[in-house]
């Protein structure tokens, strides 16, 4: 049975993932499943904090590695979602050679961290050097376990620079790039 993925979204934190994907499965009645869930069922599963967990996967690399594999099986499921969101999604679709469609979302620095600000408070300053930290230290940490440069976005059919657009135009260039 071939899998139903139709679309991987993925993106830094803050890019706007997460609205894309609500979006697109209200409006087209698709499944979908966010890889931060499976994060935050594995935090609650050990009966840890997202935070606690985050340390571990940051120390414990093993930890990182069976989570991106729960992904990938979810992916090649007869069963999976149409779509798919996290931040390496896209590069799993292509190593599986998974007949999907790639979207990769864009920001600078500065709009996620502006956003990161709106959507959960604090200094602008704060949220631009926490964000351009997690960035800088997920970048390393794929680049350890998979060689995988987060600035290569080969893997992608559709790329949306999402700076000076609101969540309706980005809708929009999705919603007509999917047909």
């Amino acid at each position: 049975m071939i899998p139903l993925l139709r679309i991987t979204v993925s993106g830094p934190p803050g890019s706007g993932t997460t609205t894309l994907v609500s979006r697109l499965s209200k409006e087209r009645g698709w499944t979908y499943i966010n890889g931060g869930e499976i994060f935050r069922s594995s935090a609650a599963e050990r009966n840890i904090s997202i935070e606690d967990f985050s340390s571990l996967c940051k120390n414990n690399l093993d930890v990182d590695r069976s989570l991106d594999d729960t992904l990938k099986k979810i992916m090649v499921s007869p069963t999976s979602p149409e779509i798919v969101e996290s931040r390496l999604c896209g590069w799993w679709a292509k190593e599986l050679k998974l007949n999907c469609i790639k979207i990769w979302l864009s920001v600078s620095d500065t709009e996620r961290a502006q956003r990161i600000q709106n959507r959960e408070g604090g200094d602008f300053s704060t949220c631009l050097e926490k964000s351009i930290q997690r960035q800088k230290d997920d970048m390393d940490r794929y680049k350890t376990l998979y060689n995988i440069n987060l600035d290569d976005l080969s893997p992608y059919d559709l790329i949306v620079e999402a700076d000076e657009k609101n969540e309706d135009e980005v809708f929009q260039i999705v919603n007509n790039y999917l047909g």
